[in-house]
């Protein structure tokens, strides 16, 4: 397939474009409006440079992999959709329910391919995890929890732009809590309600200096479902060695993720805890853009759910 890369503004773009070549595709280019960043990728791809997005549109790219900054995602992606091009893009898909819309009906009208990158999913502990719950083993479900961090802050390695609040939308929930939304949909639907707590936890001199916008590096999501479940997303920059964890919660017993292990303990299991044998995983939505190998849960309607989770968890921070 050949691909052309719609910025490098987010940092899997490098490992996108290593995923392009081992398919035995093709980067026909690259589109990225920041000077240091476009270097950047190209000390790593040597690849030919398109110096307007109108240039990137008239190529003969096959598809757009867009790692662009998530505030210009739905312009990008519009423009991209109505020159016929196929899209795989970064979460999240935009930073308001609008955005999202706008990007939709250029999808449809156009009939282009479009894929998002919840690659959680397709890992195989989160599917496990799904696995069981799906059986009806937990019974009903009332509770649910997603812990996912990392020390980008406190080791000072994020990227100064991962702090610019015009850009991500926001600071840690926006970008690495968005794995936690995406798998919470996924098990129990859309909350009615929710409610977050961000706080800024790094306040280090040469941490502060990236992050001029004050943005979160450290918050929780609370979600209120309708059938009385509650559920947390909870993420952060400030955490060294924390494991990733996904936990649900029902009438009669629990599963839990640890890193790469998951253990059941239930009503079925006489309550005794047991490892729970791991399904396959799935193809990374990378890859299952690049060779056309689509599943289920990478489209169009989980982006959206994503983007209005975000705008629950953002509109009344404290």
């Amino acid at each position: 397939m050949k691909v052309a890369f719609c910025g490098a503004w987010h940092v899997h773009a490098k490992g996108y474009a290593k995923h392009t070549l081992e398919q035995g595709g093709e980067i026909v280019g690259i589109f990225e409006r920041d000077d240091k960043l476009r270097e950047a990728f190209l000390k790593l791809y040597d690849v030919p440079v398109f110096a307007t997005l109108d240039e990137l549109l008239a190529s003969d790219a096959e598809g757009v992999i867009v790692c662009s900054a998530s505030s210009d995602h739905a312009d990008d992606m519009v423009r991209i959709a109505e020159a016929k091009k196929d899209i795989f893009t970064e979460k999240v898909l935009a930073l308001t329910d609008e955005d999202c819309l706008f990007v939709e009906r250029a999808v449809k009208e156009n009939g282009v391919k479009f894929v998002i990158s919840l690659f959680q999913k397709s890992l195989a502990a989160c599917r496990a995890v799904k696995m069981v719950v799906d059986s009806g083993e937990l019974g009903r479900i009332n509770y649910a929890r997603f812990r996912n961090c990392h020390s980008g802050s406190v080791d000072n390695w994020l990227p100064k732009h991962f702090y610019n609040a015009k850009e991500c939308g926001g600071g840690a929930m926006i970008d690495l809590g968005a794995h936690g939304m995406y798998l919470l949909h996924w098990l129990l639907g859309m909350p009615e309600a929710a409610s977050s707590a961000f706080t800024l936890a790094c306040l280090r001199d040469d941490v502060r200096e990236k992050n001029c916008d004050n943005v979160e590096d450290n918050a929780v999501t609370v979600m209120r479902y309708s059938d009385g479940t509650i559920a947390l997303n909870e993420t952060g920059f400030v955490s060294k060695c924390s494991p990733v964890v996904f936990e649900v919660y029902g009438e009669n017993g629990y599963v839990r993720m640890d890193g790469s292990k998951v253990h059941k303990c239930t009503v079925a299991t006489e309550k005794k805890p047991v490892e729970v044998e791991l399904p396959e995983k799935e193809p990374l939505p990378i890859v299952q853009f690049l060779t056309n190998d689509i599943r289920e849960g990478y489209g169009m309607e989980e982006a959206k759910a994503l983007t209005h989770m975000m705008v629950m968890a953002y509109e009344k921070p404290f």
